[in-house]
């Protein structure tokens, strides 16, 4: 399995980035990209939320994207900060839904819009990025 490609930003952090099959089990190779990536930039308390954001926006792509791919990237764009990105081939942008109660479905979104501290969708020529940025404490 090919490796996530790194490369350094203008921030001078490095990202991470990996293109991945558009399949449920790519969820867990992204939290683990996630995770890698905190330790490494010693971002421990972004870690766990930062693995579930981007297994909502993994999963959402999964459901609702087009073509056999997506890619998973993820930045430091201060040193406090955390930003998750899932691109994919679709242009149909996100809808943070309002489920009722007894509803299973359309929860992912809220959950990424209250743990982030800002998230969004890019338009891209041929598909769209949504992305949620998360921020240490010491970030206020």
């Amino acid at each position: 399995m090919p490796q996530p490609a790194t490369r350094v930003r203008p921030t001078r952090h490095p990202g991470y980035g990996r293109t991945l099959p558009r399949e449920p089990e790519s969820a867990a190779v992204a939290r683990r990209m996630v995770r890698a990536a905190c330790a490494a930039w010693r971002l421990d308390d972004l870690a766990e939320d930062g693995a579930l954001i981007v297994s909502e926006l993994v999963t959402n792509a999964v459901r609702h994207a087009r073509r056999a791919s997506l890619r998973v990237v993820i930045d430091r764009p201060g040193a406090t900060r955390l930003r998750i990105g899932v691109v994919d081939f679709s242009r149909a942008r996100p809808v943070l839904g309002a489920p009722g109660p007894r509803d299973e479905d359309g929860r992912g979104l809220a959950l990424v819009a209250e743990l982030a501290a800002e998230w969004g969708t890019d338009a891209l020529p041929w598909g769209k990025r949504v992305w949620a940025e998360l921020r240490t404490a010491e970030d206020g």
